[in-house]
């Protein structure tokens, strides 16, 4: 070994091992090297020495697992319960997920910041979440500070106050998260193949919108109250603690907490599948399709798990797995395609999805349905089989190496109800499986004649390829019902309202990541009878991006008739000057790149009757003639794309909208077909005003002032 000394490589001790090495023995040429002709045999595997643990069902109904585990001065703590998301009402699915956050904001004797501090003090962690099944509070702090992870433990699980103020910041951020996550083709196939193959029953279900807004403070002290209770709940405490120690701070900490939850409801079983068909959910722009495809599969103590964790890893677990290898490196279809088995205390599933091409969409679905049906009816190389055995078996050490992972792996097997021996016979069944087992496991598992596969896209470029493949249906994506027809909507001149005309100024800010970064300034004035102006001035980071725009407009129609513009980037200035007449816009256009450069575009294009330029957006939208419910398609020219663009705008329900000029009701109107979709709310009185504009996916908005 090379010895370091003083953090710097011992110069005297590697001339002495070179001189060594040359003396004796003359080297030898590279070329008579003898290399292993094969790997060397793999070592024995070494046992897992899971830390004994004792449990007990307390008084109360508590049930307590103690992992006394001393290799590292930490405790780690999970309390659950049957609280999760399936237990939400219909109507107020997300529920249990406002419940576990706020149940560290506030106590009868702490606020949510003094519960931040006493924990963060002592460099410990609080924290409660929820998922399908359980609701969970886990805790971690160093071991001399276990009193007071169970005084603070005790007192978010017995006496949280669920402030109104904290509700609201809490549903702020699930709204945030959600509409992030509906801007993501794969979190948005996931939701739609939940529902499709759980149906009625409440693992498919999914909160929305809607759903967020009608829970209300009375809901989640109602569902805490009836939920967290000490029967049925699970507490597990892993770290350098011992029994005894445990006991006494569970007896302090909980004193007095008694009941049981109600009963828990029959769940409704899933959905029947007789043939397998795909839902095409139509994204229009989608630039890719994804693809998620699977089927309901079986309870989480069934013994066929086993075989069938080894066949779903050989299919789609990881990088040197069959859809990986074929769809991304043969082909390149894809960045990556996978395939999982997921457990619930109720009936689990299977799936497989891949992100494709939307040109080899069709391809890249009949090989993923060719390579499931290889799994369930050829046996597995035993090269294979090995390979991944080694994989998982030598991995798991892995997940249990910390008190805090023990905890969690202890919490899953006690709350699946998995056995006692699970954690340390894992290894061993996993081991014992042979290629018939993965295969007869697949062929269970898979039921290739009753697959759901949902495939989310652009229905118009995607139609035709899937519908030769299986039996097709299609939705927007809010799953109403479409038809091909649907996937061009008509579009043309739409009649603006005028009295929305009235000329008028708003100053709004631009806020990014939360934090304000300039201001934009919009006008709509009539220098004289028969003339029309929207101006727009915006100025950023201070001054490192500024931007004035002045359109002029037919009074009578709010037609674009002048587009000019000047927009400045760090220092680089680009003009944009476009006249529109006779069906046609002639001009120059340019604009900044991120690179530095200027993009310049000489123009004259024909357009389609009611193209506008797309400028005029802001304009154009509060004069639309908007009603919930309804949607329009509009023709737009992009001079800075020099392109052509149909942009959808579906209008929402009236809603409270707050920002800094106050509270106002407001059309929400998401907008789909630009490069990044947006959601535009305008005010529903007279003159309209643009209250607010969010980018989908983006920590970038705009909000009125005054």
């Amino acid at each position: 070994m090379i010895r370091r000394t003083g953090g710097q490589v011992d110069g005297r001790t590697v001339v002495a091992v070179v001189g060594l090495l040359l003396s004796a023995r003359p080297p030898v040429p590279l070329s008579a090297q003898a290399f292993p002709t094969a790997p060397p045999k793999p070592t024995p595997l070494t046992p897992v020495r899971f830390p004994p643990f004792k449990e007990a069902t307390l008084a109360n109904g508590l049930q307590l697992v103690v992992i006394e585990h001393h290799e590292q001065p930490v405790v780690s703590v999970t309390l659950s319960f049957r609280a999760g998301g399936i237990y939400d009402a219909a109507g107020k699915e997300g529920l249990s997920a406002l419940a576990a956050e706020l149940l560290s904001k506030g106590t009868d004797s702490r606020g949510a910041e003094q519960i931040a501090a006493t924990i963060e003090g002592v460099g410990g962690t609080l924290a409660a979440s929820s998922g399908d099944d359980f609701l969970t509070i886990s805790a971690d702090a160093l071991s001399d500070q276990a009193g007071l992870v169970f005084d603070l433990l005790g007192d978010v699980t017995l006496h949280p106050t669920f402030p109104e103020s904290e509700l609201e910041l809490a549903r702020t951020r699930a709204l945030s998260a959600l509409a992030l996550q509906l801007s993501q083709p794969g979190a948005v196939a996931q939701r739609f193949f939940g529902s499709e193959i759980y149906g009625r029953n409440p693992y498919g279900r999914s909160a929305t919108r809607e759903s967020y807004r009608a829970v209300t403070r009375d809901d989640v002290t109602q569902f805490a109250r009836q939920r967290l209770r000490p029967v049925g709940a699970l507490l597990v405490v892993a770290g350098d603690v011992t029994d005894a120690q445990v006991r006494d701070l569970v007896a302090k900490a909980f004193a007095g907490w008694r009941g049981a939850p109600p009963p828990s409801p029959a769940l409704p079983v899933p959905a029947t599948r007789v043939a397998t068909d795909i839902l095409l959910v139509h994204r229009p722009g989608s630039a890719q399709a994804n693809i998620a495809l699977g089927n309901t599969t079986i309870p989480p103590t069934d013994p066929v798990y086993y075989p069938g964790r080894v066949a779903t890893q050989v299919l789609g677990g990881g990088p040197d797995s069959r859809l990986f290898l074929i769809l991304r490196e043969q082909k390149s279809w894809t960045y990556g395609a996978y395939a999982s088995l997921h457990r619930y205390r109720g009936l689990g599933y299977w799936q497989a999805t891949a992100e494709v091409r939307t040109d080899a969409a069709d391809s890249a679905l009949r090989e993923l349905l060719h390579q499931i049906d290889r799994i369930r009816s050829e046996t597995i190389p035993d090269s294979e089989l090995a390979a991944t055995k080694g994989f998982l078996i030598g991995s798991f050490p892995l997940t249990i190496e910390t008190p805090s992972q023990i905890a969690s792996q202890v919490a899953s097997v006690k709350l699946l109800g998995l056995g006692d021996e699970y954690l340390r016979l894992y290894r061993d069944r996993l081991g014992v499986v042979t290629a018939p087992q993965a295969r007869a496991a697949a062929a269970r598992l898979y039921r290739r004649g009753a697959l759901t596969i949902v495939v989310v896209g652009d229905g118009a470029k995607l139609y035709d390829r899937l519908q030769t493949i299986a039996p097709l249906r299609m939705v927007d994506v809010d799953g109403k019902p479409l038809t091909p027809a649907d996937l061009t909507p008509p579009t043309g001149p739409v009649a603006l309202d005028v009295a929305q005309f009235a000329a008028h100024t708003d100053s709004s800010r631009v806020v990014i990541q939360g934090n304000p970064v300039g201001f934009t300034v919009s006008e709509i004035r009539r220098p004289s009878p028969d003339s029309l102006v929207y101006a727009e001035r915006s100025n950023l980071a201070t001054g490192a991006f500024q931007q004035q725009t002045t359109l002029v407009l037919e009074p009578a129609s709010g037609m674009v008739r002048q587009v000019d513009q000047v927009t400045t980037q760090q220092g680089q200035k680009a003009e944009t000057h476009l006249t529109y007449a006779g069906g046609r816009v002639t001009g120059a256009s340019a604009a900044p790149q991120p690179d530095g450069s200027v993009k310049r575009f000489e123009i004259d294009t024909v357009l389609p009757p009611g193209t506008v330029d797309e400028n005029a957006v802001p304009f154009v939208v509060p004069a639309l003639p908007l009603a919930p419910g309804k949607t329009f398609a509009m023709t737009f020219f992009t001079p800075s794309e020099n392109a052509i663009k149909v942009l959808t705008f579906k209008v929402g329900a009236p809603e409270a909208v707050t920002v800094p000029a106050g509270t106002f009701q407001g059309f929400r109107i998401d907008v789909t077909g630009s490069r990044v979709p947006f959601t535009m709310y305008v005010g529903t009185d007279a003159p309209r005003r643009l209250l607010k504009t969010e980018f989908v996916g983006q920590p970038f908005l705009v909000e009125l002032v005054r």
